[in-house]
């Protein structure tokens, strides 16, 4: 194998590293794992645009690169540890879905992601058409995070692992402009903070994170 070789294996090493971490959200019921697995979501992405950085000589994604590191694998992370720690949450998840019925529903969405962005991307370069598949794969996984759990931190940490891939789809495309890197980055760090005061106003309100408490405000309880 030679060296023209390395951009493309270390390029699919980190996204497929970033799908692992979506497969362990959807394995995970602890709370304290499903933070861990996201944190190194985040470093991995961080990576990835730090790697398409040099690949493409693109300056500005070593910033977005530098910003997802200190973000998503340390600030976002830490936040919510220290929201949790604050809260007492360090049981399990409460989920809708089982284990198993998760990582397979996982592994189909995950194929369904194959199937329809490798078509979409056939006129660019097979590691642009590859890379896309896995970041739409994160993005539905993410989606499917947030639909098994019926704890609101869990669905945060599924919104978040959305948001991961579709920056990672965003990395691999040549010439982003580095305003909407920046602008990304910065509805990222909303996104914790808006997190934040919607866990603490539940939990203030209904004593509880689990969002089927909701169900009885709405009446959909008897």
């Amino acid at each position: 194998m030679g060296f023209g070789h390395i951009p493309f294996d270390v390029s699919h090493a980190l996204a497929g590293g970033m799908l692992l971490m979506s497969f362990v959200l959807l394995y995970q019921r602890r709370v304290p794992g499903l933070i861990a697995a996201l944190a190194t979501q985040g470093g991995l992405l961080g990576l990835a645009a730090l790697w398409q950085g040099w690949a493409q000589g693109a300056a500005g994604l070593y910033l977005t690169g530098l910003i997802a590191l200190v973000a998503k694998a340390v600030l976002i992370p830490w936040a919510l540890s220290t929201l949790v720690r604050r809260l007492g949450m360090h049981g399990s998840v409460q989920t809708a879905l089982g284990i198993g019925p998760s990582m397979i529903a996982g592994v189909g969405l995950a194929a369904l992601a194959l199937v329809v962005a490798l078509p979409v991307a056939a006129g660019g370069s097979a590691l642009a058409q590859e890379d896309l598949a896995v970041a739409l794969s994160v993005v539905l996984l993410g989606m499917l995070v947030m639909i098994a759990r019926r704890n609101a931190i869990g669905q945060v940490v599924g919104l978040m692992s959305m948001e991961n891939g579709l920056i990672l789809a965003a990395v691999g495309v040549q010439g982003l402009p580095l305003l909407i890197e920046l602008s990304t980055a910065a509805l990222l760090l909303v996104l914790a903070l808006v997190a934040g005061v919607f866990l603490t106003g539940i939990r203030e309100r209904f004593d509880s994170l689990d969002v089927a408490f909701l169900e009885d405000h709405r009446g959909e309880r008897r």
